[in-house]
């Protein structure tokens, strides 16, 4: 009876020392506070999620890092930061894109280089239809004006609709000239412009021709 005792006894010591060692077994969280100092639990929780944490097995080998928990600000800026790098990303494939569109409509340079003085042929057409009609709204004007002066000198007195056509010559006239300061500048611009983008175009031929990727 003595002996069943003992024995009763020892398996329930063996027994509790297993679940003992089943408890104590398995994944713990390992983080540090903002003063550097180490912390430990078996649940995980709210300063591990704020700080960021280690999960550790029970040999202490670090199975994953998890980092903190980003701030609402931090958040934003992370996503404006992302938002930048995707446009980006997006502005270089579209540029590549337009890169391949162009080379393959512009085989050879001379190509290029007729497209490119089409587009100023265009503005030249377009200021000296401008100046054509700036020259024949100016002489209506000296016309009006001529006119005016002559009823001046003869001491008559120059009627309200003269005056008032002379007025509205004058803005037809003002219109006209800021059209061609507009133009002009529009056309300069433009040579400007082709001048880089033959640059360009060179400088894509010559990777073309070396074959590399994008080219």
């Amino acid at each position: 009876m003595r002996k069943t005792v003992l024995a009763i006894a020892l398996l329930a010591i063996v027994a509790s020392a297993h679940v003992e060692a089943q408890k104590s077994s398995g994944y713990r969280y390992r983080w540090k506070d903002a003063s550097g100092l180490p912390h430990y639990s078996d649940s995980l929780t709210s300063d591990a999620l704020k700080y960021g944490y280690d999960l550790v097995n029970d040999s202490g080998m670090v199975i994953q890092h998890v980092d903190r928990q980003l701030t609402p600000e931090e958040r934003a800026a992370a996503k404006k930061v992302a938002d930048q790098q995707a446009a980006q990303q997006r502005a270089l494939q579209d540029r590549q894109r337009q890169d391949n569109q162009l080379l393959a409509a512009y085989p050879t340079e001379d190509a290029y280089r007729i497209a490119l003085q089409q587009s100023l042929d265009t503005f030249d057409q377009q200021i000296h239809t401008t100046r054509i009609n700036l020259a024949s709204q100016e002489k209506a004007l000296t016309d009006l004006l001529t006119r005016a002066g002559d009823m001046e000198r003869a001491k008559q007195t120059v009627p309200k609709f003269l005056n008032d056509s002379i007025a509205q010559q004058r803005d037809v006239v003002t219109h006209q000239r800021a059209l061609l300061d507009r133009q002009q500048a529009a056309r300069d611009a433009a040579e400007k412009k082709n001048v880089v983008d033959m640059q360009h175009y060179r400088e894509l031929k010559a990777a073309q021709a070396k074959g590399q990727p994008g080219a």
